[in-house]
C-alpha cells in the first residue's frame, strides 16, 4: 500500500520529535518505526534490562510516555492521532500504533505541552510549594489520560506536594495508560512552573493512609516542587533547533 507523501513526511518528523520523556533507568527501551500509514512503538529487547524490570512495567510506562510526545507532535502538524494499545497479540513487542487521521487545529494547551517536551529541566526552588490550583490542574491532566492522581496531605513545613498516580487495573495496557498520564502530568507541571520527580510504585513516599479506591492500583509516586517561572517557546517539529531568539514565546 502506498502512503501519501504528506502523511509519510509528517510521520517521519514525528519520529524525530518524539525522543524525549521518562524511560526506565534513562534507557530508551522502545523504538519507533514508520510503516505505511502508521507509527509503531516497539519494545526494544536489545536495550531492555529484564533484571531491572522483570515484569516490563517500566518499559510500558516509558513507552506510554513517548506516545504522548508523538501525539503532541502530530497536533503541531495539524493531524489528529488515533492510538491503539497492544493492537496485535501475535506481535508482543508491538506496544502501540499511532495513525494520523484527518486534520485538526492545534490548541494552545497542546502548543504549550509540546514546547515543554523540549524545555531543559528546571530545578526546584527551595520553599516554593506548588499552589493547590496548579496541583488540581495536574490531577486533571492525569484524568484526561485515564488515570487518577491522589494528592497526599502536606506535612508541617513541607515545601513539596506528593501524590500517587493510579489506574483501574495492573495490566500492560494499564501500564501504558499510566505512562501517558505520567508524561502529561510532567509536561503540564513544566507549563505551570512545577518540577516533577517520580518513582515507580510507592517508593519514597512517607507512610500515609491508603488513598486508593477499590480496584485502583498505584503505578507511580510523584513529588511536586515549585520552580522559577517557565519560559516556553514555540518549538519546531522535526528536530531542527532555531534558537530561542528566532522562536515566539508562548508561555
Amino acid at each position: 500500500m502506498s502512503v501519501p507523501v504528506g502523511i509519510r513526511a509528517s510521520a517521519e518528523r514525528l519520529v524525530v520529535a518524539a525522543t524525549m520523556g521518562p524511560t526506565i533507568h534513562d534507557v530508551h527501551a522502545w523504538r519507533l518505526k514508520v510503516v505505511p500509514g502508521l507509527i509503531e512503538v516497539h519494545a526494544d529487547r536489545g536495550r531492555f534490562r529484564p533484571t531491572d524490570d522483570p515484569g516490563g512495567r517500566g518499559l510500558h510506562l516509558g513507552s506510554g510516555a513517548v506516545l504522548v510526545n508523538v501525539r503532541l507532535a502530530a497536533a503541531q502538524l495539524g493531524h489528529a492521532p488515533v492510538v491503539r494499545l497492544l493492537p496485535d497479540v501475535e506481535r508482543p513487542t508491538l506496544l502501540a500504533t499511532v495513525r494520523l487521521v484527518g486534520r485538526q487545529r492545534v490548541t494552545r494547551e497542546e502548543r504549550l505541552l509540546y514546547a515543554a517536551t523540549l524545555r531543559p529541566f528546571a530545578p526546584p526552588v527551595a520553599g516554593r510549594r506548588p499552589s493547590a490550583a496548579a496541583v488540581n490542574e495536574l490531577g486533571e491532566a492525569a484524568r484526561l489520560e485515564g488515570a487518577r492522581l491522589h494528592v497526599l496531605p502536606a506535612g508541617p513545613g513541607d515545601g513539596v506536594r506528593r501524590a500517587l498516580l493510579a489506574t483501574r487495573g495492573d495490566s500492560p495496557a494499564e501500564w501504558l495508560r499510566a505512562g501517558q498520564a505520567l508524561q502529561r502530568v510532567i509536561l503540564a507541571g513544566t507549563v505551570r512552573s512545577v518540577s516533577t520527580s517520580f518513582a515507580y510504585g510507592r517508593h519514597g513516599l512517607p507512610h500515609v493512609g491508603d488513598p486508593m479506591e477499590p480496584g485502583e492500583v498505584p503505578q507511580v509516586s510523584l513529588t511536586f516542587a515549585g520552580t522559577a517561572p517557565a519560559r516556553l517557546f514555540e518549538a519546531p517539529v522535526g528536530g531542527q533547533d532555531e534558537g530561542e531568539g528566532n522562536r515566539q514565546r508562548i508561555g
